[in-house]
């Protein structure tokens, strides 16, 4: 006998029905109008990627997540890889800017929401297949753009109604500074940052471990650089530690100007600098930032400024910055509609013998033409209750009753599926009349 686990979806993804299918959609609809204010075109890239463009843009964390696909055919034997579901937007974005960099206007601003994979351990709020919500502005090196991508995140998650969420920013530039500051050999930057990156779900005398046993830290320095990142007074030690930093300075002063261009758009208390935000991917070169919300693991949106990653790729260097809205981890912070009062249709049609249905089918089309969702009864029974229970169960807001007696006087009867009340029209004047009803509030 077959078990239920065999019909669930493979560990990481999901189904998704109509009711939580339209909620997704409507979101997205929501976040594409925002986008598009904006001045940002939709841009789509396969699912899948030469390995080569993937690997080495994420950092060895990254790469290990990539979902890499084996080579076919006669090469099948040999177990390489040659292929990889996409880990992100942004690297896709990349090697399409190298290609067509000519053909796109400059500045590219360019939004995209489509599907990603990582092969990651799936938990509470974290899957193999999610969708990223993506906006990206490239060829301009100018503060502006990373105000830009900040404003229209802070807009869209307004617009979907995500409460109390905060901006955390950072730059990789301050940084870098920091660990100038700290003497921290540059062969080991890399990987003191990856560990830096996990002081929001590790503690701190965990992350003090890892960097002494794991990066090869001094333990006085890898102490230094934890308690100055979780203190209470953070800004103000690490500032204090970057006055002889040029490169600190030069990081600090771009998280000064975001904060200022946002300023009077964004409240206050949704942005600050936020000294022990890291990010590890290695693309990223200035800015940096991630938006939190209350009783959420992890983050509901980030991004920065990656200014020579297609450069990387093979293709002219150009400035870029960008961000993504993790949609899996915000909708459940949204309203959630009531399921059992989802509608298929809004308007039921019934079927009350064979020598019926012809013309029922006939009434149907009629009244979509009008606009209007309209469903047909399917089933065997012809029984008028299991036809009422259909029509209820379908989430229609009215019924069209014809019979013999309705087709002999021309008319049809209109049920209100919600009071009960019924009123006789014309046959003729049915699309029009439920087009009328259906556009009022229900």
């Amino acid at each position: 006998m077959a078990s239920q686990k065999q019909f669930d979806p493979a560990s990481g993804t999901r189904d998704f029905l109509a009711a939580e299918y339209e909620r997704r959609e409507r979101a997205f609809t929501t976040i594409r109008g925002v986008f598009g204010r904006y001045g940002f075109e939709p841009l789509q890239t396969p699912a899948f990627e030469r390995l080569d463009v993937l690997t080495g843009k994420y950092g060895d964390e990254g790469d290990k997540l990539v979902f890499k696909i084996l080579r076919r055919g006669e090469h099948e034997a040999t177990g390489e890889a040659d292929l990889a579901l996409r880990y992100d937007l942004t690297v896709p974005l990349a090697r399409a800017v190298a290609a067509y960099g000519s053909q796109l206007p400059s500045p590219y601003k360019r939004y995209a929401i489509a599907p990603v994979w990582r092969a990651d351990r799936p938990g509470k709020g974290r899957f193999r297949e999610f969708v990223q919500c993506d906006l990206d502005i490239v060829g301009s090196s100018s503060p502006l753009s990373d105000a830009e991508v900040v404003l229209a995140l802070h807009d869209a998650l307004d617009a979907l109604g995500v409460p109390e969420f905060r901006f955390l920013v950072n730059s990789r530039r301050a940084l870098a500074g920091l660990l100038e500051a700290y003497k921290v050999p540059a062969d080991l930057g890399p990987g003191v940052l990856i560990t830096l990156d996990k002081l929001d779900k590790l503690s701190p005398d965990e992350v003090v471990t890892e960097l002494v046993a794991g990066r090869g830290l001094a333990a006085g320095v890898a102490q230094g650089l934890v308690d100055d990142l979780t203190s209470a007074d953070a800004v103000e030690r690490v500032r204090g530690e970057l006055k002889g930093s040029e490169t600190g300075q030069a990081g600090l002063a771009e998280i000064d100007r975001l904060l200022r261009l946002t300023q009077g758009t964004i409240p206050d208390e949704r942005i600050a600098f936020t000294p022990n935000l890291v990010r590890g991917l290695d693309y990223y070169t200035g800015i940096i930032f991630e938006v939190v919300a209350p009783d959420t693991p992890g983050s509901i949106a980030s991004g920065g400024r990656y200014d020579h990653l297609i450069a990387t790729l093979g293709g002219k260097d150009a400035p870029a910055c960008g961000g993504s809205l993790g949609i899996e981890r915000i909708l459940p912070l949204l309203d959630q509609p009531d399921e059992r009062h989802y509608s298929q249709i809004d308007v039921a049609v019934t079927v009350m013998g064979d020598d019926l249905a012809a013309e029922s089918f006939r009434l149907a089309a009629q009244i979509r033409r009008a606009g209007v969702r309209t469903g047909v009864y399917l089933g065997a029974s012809g029984k008028f209750r299991t036809q009422m229970k259909w029509a209820n169960d379908q989430g229609a807001r009215f019924c069209v009753i014809y019979g013999a007696a309705e087709r002999d006087a021309g008319e049809v009867i209109v049920r209100d599926m919600g009071s009960g009340e019924q009123i006789r029209v014309q046959h003729g004047q049915v699309a029009a009349e439920l087009a009328r009803r259906c556009a009022a509030p229900s």
